[in-house]
C-alpha cells in the first residue's frame, strides 16, 4: 500500500511503499494524534519512518493497483480504427 504524508512547513510529502493494513496505520495515526506521539509505519524494505504525530498536515492511503504502462490504458482506439 502506498501511504503519503503531508508534514507542516515541508514542501513536500512523504510517500512510503508498506505492508501495513490500512486499519494498522489508522490505529498508529490515530494514537499519534491524540496522544501526541511520534507516528510509526514500517516500509516494504523492513525500514522504520517516524514522524512526529503534531507535525501531520494530511495521510492517504492508496492500496496498491498496477498502473498502466505505456498506451496499454487507452482503449478503444484500434478498435475504431478497423471497423
Amino acid at each position: 500500500m502506498e501511504v503519503k504524508i503531508g508534514i507542516q512547513m515541508a514542501p513536500r510529502e512523504l510517500v512510503i511503499e508498506t505492508t501495513m493494513s490500512a486499519e494498522e496505520l489508522e490505529q498508529a495515526l490515530t494514537a499519534a494524534l491524540a496522544e501526541h506521539k511520534v507516528f510509526v509505519a514500517t516500509d516494504q524494505r523492513g525500514g522504520t519512518v517516524l514522524v512526529p504525530g503534531d507535525k501531520i498536515a494530511y495521510v492517504e492511503l492508496d492500496a496498491a493497483r498496477p498502473r498502466p504502462v505505456g498506451f496499454g490504458g487507452i482503449t478503444g482506439i484500434a478498435d475504431r480504427k478497423h471497423k
